[in-house]
């Protein structure tokens, strides 16, 4: 990993981790590496996008690229046009998940493909040295586009959706206007909460990490499933008409059973990382189908599909990848399908679900230097000490967030209490150091 690219990009807060300066320098990078690239250009509802999208076409057209800027949209679907309209890059700014005041820069190859470490690597190399590409490229604003990723997720669906009702949430970020709409051309009727152009309130009580307001609505409305995107729309978390909440691993396993039986699932198949629920891996061999773990992070997701050539893949959080629809994480395509399955079978969520999970407690410590806490040695100690009392019948994990300045502890054993008690040691030592 650089020393700017994290595991989803460059992100960090505005004026600081992340600057007009920085974009400056990738967009003009992008056009050292590929002479004259064509280059489609995103972004998300923050304050800060206007100035960034700016400043990394600033660099690009300066180098001799061409730019085209279509607007507000979500990241899956600026991956969507890199493949589809034959762009050399294609970029999205977004901090995804992170509060109003972050904001990132995501990079995707010609296929569509978020750019890997050494691709990163090699991109940092240019822009970190002091030479600048003169040249004379072309900017173009052209929101137009965005129908062509509208239609990709009409056509993903082959499903009407008429008579259902669905509540959305899309954080007041990049899917406030797609996600509706393309669910209202589905056939659905659509109730909306945090659907708006208000960069000030993206995420904030509102989207995939705050589904409180969306569990009130489906209520209100009685609306027969909710889902809440992050920012950029790569997540999705859903809840069931009971109130239930269905994370990543439910999705996941829903999907999988399901692509299974319409021999959709390669190889019988699905890619998870080491957060997702143990209980979700044993759900999912008694359906005879296998899961691979990887590094948390989808580009890692990502990577494990692509050498195994599989068709579905996913984390906790909500990034879900439906190889035969998409590169890359796709919230909204993931609440189609989910549909569709319950259209198709008549079955609600809660009876699509049928998995036995494990407990887990889930802690996020704020800290100011990552490394230094995961290096520090009282830490290694208890956490050795804790793994060596829950094996075999639980795990944990102890790291760093790739996102943001945190460290994550997930404890995961069959007896609740326990793994929140060994969850708050760590977080109690974390504090102290």
């Amino acid at each position: 990993m650089g020393n700017y690219f994290g595991t989803d990009g460059v992100r960090g807060e505005f004026g600081k981790a992340i600057s007009c300066d920085i974009a400056f320098k990738i967009g003009n990078a992008l056009s050292q590496i590929k002479t004259n690239p064509k280059i489609v250009v995103g972004h998300d509802t923050r304050l800060s996008a206007d100035a960034l999208c700016l400043s990394v076409s600033a660099g690009i057209v300066q180098g001799g690229g061409s730019v085209f800027n279509v607007g507000i949209i979500p990241t899956a679907g600026i991956s969507f046009l890199v493949e589809s309209e034959n762009f050399d890059f294609g970029i999205i700014v977004t901090a995804s998940h992170n509060p109003p005041n972050f904001n990132g820069i995501k990079i995707f190859d010609s296929s569509g493909r978020k750019l890997s470490e050494s691709e990163e690597d090699f991109l940092e190399d240019f822009f970190q040295c002091n030479f600048t590409a003169e040249k004379c490229g072309k900017f173009v604003c052209d929101e137009s586009l965005q129908k062509k990723y509208l239609e990709h997720l009409k056509n993903s669906s082959h499903v009407t959706l008429e008579g259902m009702k669905i509540c959305l949430d899309a954080s007041n970020g990049a899917s406030f206007v797609i996600a509706p709409k393309v669910f209202k051309n589905l056939g659905a009727a659509v109730a909306k909460t945090a659907c708006k152009n208000k960069g000030e309130k993206i995420n904030v009580n509102c989207g995939s990490l705050h589904i409180e307001n969306l569990a009130k609505k489906i209520s209100k409305t009685n609306a027969d499933v909710g889902f809440a995107f992050d920012g950029d729309a790569d997540r999705v978390v859903a809840i069931s008409k009971s109130g239930e909440v269905f994370d990543g691993d439910k999705l996941l396993y829903i999907l999988a059973k399901d692509m299974k039986e319409k021999s959709l699932l390669f190889a019988n198949t699905v890619v998870g990382t080491s957060h997702t629920n143990s209980g979700i891996m044993v759900a999912l061999n008694r359906q005879k189908i296998n899961l691979i773990r990887t590094d948390i992070g989808d580009k890692y997701v990502i990577e494990a599909m692509e050498k195994m050539n599989l068709s579905l893949g996913g984390e906790q959080s909500g990034h879900i990848i439906i190889k035969n629809y998409a590169q890359t994480g796709d919230g909204i395509l993931t609440a189609i399908k989910i549909c569709e399955i319950m259209k198709e079978t008549q079955k609600s969520l809660d009876e699509l679900f049928d998995a036995n999970l494990i407990p887990q407690e889930n802690i996020n410590v704020s800290v100011k230097d990552k490394i230094k806490i995961l290096n520090n040695e009282n830490l290694k100690i208890l956490t050795n000490q804790i793994a060596n009392e829950i094996s075999p019948a639980g795990r944990l994990l102890v790291r760093a967030s790739g996102t943001e300045d945190k460290i994550r502890i997930m404890v995961e054993h069959p007896n609740k209490q326990k793994a929140k008690i060994f969850a708050n040691q760590i977080k109690s030592l974390i504090e102290k150091i």
